[in-house]
């Protein structure tokens, strides 16, 4: 297998950039386009990579400039769609080429969660602003080797958690904050989506010739592929994905800590979960609990599993599948994508706060390209991640927890009666599911504790969780320790 080729250009590039003082690009600079558009390129043409091209295809200022996919197939199917619309974009299999192209003012990422802090700080060594998607990270160290790189060469980076452009959205944490509904007393986040098992392999997969394998491991393992997809169900596998808390979930908790205001991670974490009823390769939890100890507590729930076993909808949580509550002393909030309620305790509506669905999350990170001022970045990496790596917090707490009974778990949580009462509805749905906890124990995450200054774990079983703090990264896919 061959190892892709490392441009001289692209590494005289950063070199300079070091000489000159760590910065590409000063406040000045602009997009020098034909008719001062800004030329972007889109890494990553599946699945979500469709909605942010047509989205910034929908930009009167934005030119798709690039088309980038280590999938043949997939970048000559949008490629002939680009050609059609009369575009001309360029397209590139490997993103380090790409990040070459004196032509391209930004990049999307919206390739594998593995890929996206490699992919960032590539691109500002490059010169190239960055929309990247969420979670920002694969894990918590890469979020601050992020951060360095945007500062060091001076690119606006953007985080793909759209909440943080939607005024509805903005308008209930400004309420809540402002105290219309008494003290929050505790935030709860429902990730209830439909997932299904990925299947079972039982033996390494061939890899499909339009695929160039190593570029799609990138910093992961290029190990066989023991799975019936490659794309998309990477998420469910620890080396390239973080599990539903890491994909849906992110979008609820960076929510969660948005209404708090919190801006450091939380001091305590633990999960209690598993991959349940699915007999598959996937590793990471379908049913997970999350809570992080903040002084005003944070739970979240995954469930990928229906409401009952012989039912084909979605469990909720005050009429949320996929969204907030907000428990405080006069009364809650609740809501998702469609927008929400406050309510008082006697479940009277209150307000309702509507989504923003003209406000587009990438037109935010447009502008601050062009205004050069951070902000005007929406979400900007120094937020996202801290919510990521929350989730990240949890995925560590669940990997290196232990399995045992029902009746062990809630001896561990009873002290905790929001943790205690989150576990007991989580058992009657896993049971609702028919789960036999006799030969499907659910893990009981670590108990872990967190410097929030040094982002690193303390005390008791440390040692096992900081080594999952950064991944073994595979030559030459690997993010620099001093940037």
């Amino acid at each position: 297998m061959r190892t892709p080729h490392i441009s001289r250009r692209f590494f005289l590039a950063a070199s300079a950039a070091s000489a000159l003082g760590g910065c590409t690009s000063t406040a000045k600079d602009k997009p020098i386009g034909a008719n001062d558009d800004i030329r972007v390129a889109i890494v990553g043409m599946n699945g979500r990579g469709n909605s942010l091209l047509k989205e910034c295809r929908d930009n009167p200022h934005v030119r798709i400039a690039a088309l980038c996919d280590c999938d043949a197939k997939i970048l000559a199917d949008r490629k002939a769609k680009s050609d059609k619309l009369g575009e001309n974009a360029k397209t590139y299999t490997d993103i380090r080429k790409l990040l070459d192209d004196k032509e391209i003012d930004a990049v999307v990422l919206t390739i594998p969660n593995h890929w996206h802090a490699l992919g960032t700080v590539w691109a500002c060594q490059a010169g190239k602003d960055v929309y990247v998607e969420k979670p920002i990270s694969h894990n918590i160290w890469e979020g601050r080797q992020m951060m360095a790189a945007a500062k060091k060469y001076g690119r606006m980076v953007q985080s793909g958690t759209q909440r943080r452009s939607d005024k509805g959205f903005q308008e209930m944490v400004d309420y809540i904050q402002a105290g219309k509904l008494g003290k929050v007393q505790y935030v709860r986040t429902m990730c209830y989506r439909d997932r299904s098992s990925i299947g079972k392999v039982t033996g390494p997969q061939p890899i499909p010739a339009n695929i160039d394998y190593d570029l799609h491991c990138g910093p992961a393992p290029a190990g066989p592929l023991m799975r019936k997809n490659l794309h998309y169900d990477w998420h469910w596998v620890w080396p390239t994905g973080n599990g539903d808390v890491g994909n849906q979930g992110i979008h609820e908790v960076d929510q969660a800590r948005w209404i708090l205001g919190y801006p450091k991670l939380p001091p305590r974490v633990f999960s209690v979960g598993g991959r349940f009823l699915w007999d598959d390769d996937g590793t990471t939890p379908n049913t997970q609990i999350s809570v992080w100890g903040y002084d005003i507590p944070v739970i979240t729930e995954v469930r990928n599993l229906f409401r009952k076993a012989d039912e084909k909808v979605m469990d909720a949580y005050k009429g949320t599948r996929v969204g907030v509550y907000v428990h405080c002393e006069g009364g809650y909030y609740t809501g998702g994508e469609n927008g929400g309620w406050s309510y008082d305790h006697k479940d009277n509506k209150i307000q309702q706060f509507v989504q923003d669905g003209s406000a587009k999350h990438t037109n935010h990170f447009f502008q601050a390209m062009r205004t050069r001022k951070q902000s005007d970045i929406t979400a900007p990496l120094s937020e996202c991640h801290i919510s990521s790596s929350m989730c990240h917090m949890a995925a560590i707490s669940h990997r290196i927890g232990k399995q045992m009974g029902s009746n062990q778990i809630m001896d561990i949580i009873k002290g905790d009666k929001i943790a205690a009462d989150t576990w007991a509805a989580f058992e009657q749905h896993l049971k609702a599911n028919n789960v036999d906890f006799a030969k499907e124990p659910p893990t009981m995450g670590a108990m872990l504790t967190l410097d929030p200054n040094t982002e690193r774990f303390t005390g008791e079983l440390a040692d096992q969780a900081n080594a999952l703090v950064k991944r073994e990264y595979r030559a030459p896919y690997i993010i620099p320790d001093n940037i």
